[in-house]
């Protein structure tokens, strides 16, 4: 069976990374197959939504293989920045493609693996989930934008805290740095994050997908220059049909139609 895992239904596609045996821990052949399965997924118009998320219920993905690392420490310094370039296409892909992209943290998310779902739009976690970068315990630095995410989503203080320290932090604690959007109990996981991505996926993908680059530019742009690139934005939407149907809908007291467009 392979590695990873892709399921399509109504506009709404799930990707679990199928390693539960090493803790959905990757290595160099899944995440090509994730750069893959992303691009593929980012360039179907029928696409609305990705979830990734990890089989088993105990991890959500536990970062890199250790068990591949002797032999990864003996390829050449400029092959293993070749490939770690090439993954890091991974993160940008969710971080930046129109989709909305969800982490459903059923479990253990760690080095790699916390930057995977750091760079989704959502973060949804089970109560029993835990997050840590890893990275200090076996000598590494950090990879796959991690850094700049975490620095995004929960501030220079605490980023530098999680991967300084090493320690690892329970679903109530990664919900109050803001680190996850939601936690749901364990059991109740999957129907609620199904619920969520089948109400975004009835919504209008063109503005969502401008909704992002707005989102993603104000990381690094001036205040100026978001008012600029909002203005066109919200111009250009405003000449969809999306924008139309909601418009009509709104005055006819019914939900809009998106997908009829």
């Amino acid at each position: 069976m392979s590695d990873l895992l892709t399921t399509i239904a109504q506009g709404i596609a799930v990707l679990t990374i199928n390693r539960p045996d090493r803790l959905n821990a990757i290595d160099g052949a899944l995440c090509d197959e994730l750069l893959v399965a992303l691009t593929a997924l980012a360039e179907d118009a029928e696409i609305r939504v990705i979830i990734l998320t990890g089989a088993g219920t105990k991890a959500f993905c536990a970062g890199g293989d250790v068990k591949h690392m002797d032999g990864i420490a003996k390829q050449s310094f400029d092959f293993r920045l070749a490939n770690l370039r090439r993954w890091g296409g991974i993160t940008l892909l969710l971080h930046n493609m129109p989709k909305i992209t969800i982490a459903m943290v059923n479990g253990v998310a760690a080095g790699a693996g916390l930057s995977l779902a750091a760079a989704c739009d959502l973060r949804f976690a089970a109560r029993s989930a835990r997050f840590a970068t890893a990275y200090a315990r076996i000598a590494r630095s950090g990879d796959y934008g991690g850094s700049a995410l975490l620095t995004q989503l929960i501030g220079a203080a605490r980023a530098r805290e999680l991967y300084l320290m090493g320690e690892t932090i329970d679903a109530a604690k990664a919900d109050s740095y803001g680190l996850v959007n939601r936690v749901f109990e364990d059991a109740e996981l999957g129907e609620q994050c199904m619920a969520i991505a089948r109400r975004l996926a009835d919504g209008p993908p063109i503005a969502y997908g401008y909704i992002k680059q707005n989102l993603s530019a104000a990381e690094t742009l001036s205040l100026g220059e978001m008012v600029e690139m909002e203005a066109l934005h919200h111009a250009r939407t405003g000449e969809t049909a999306e924008h139309r149907e909601a418009v009509t809908a709104f005055q006819q007291r019914r939900a809009p139609n998106f997908k009829a467009l």
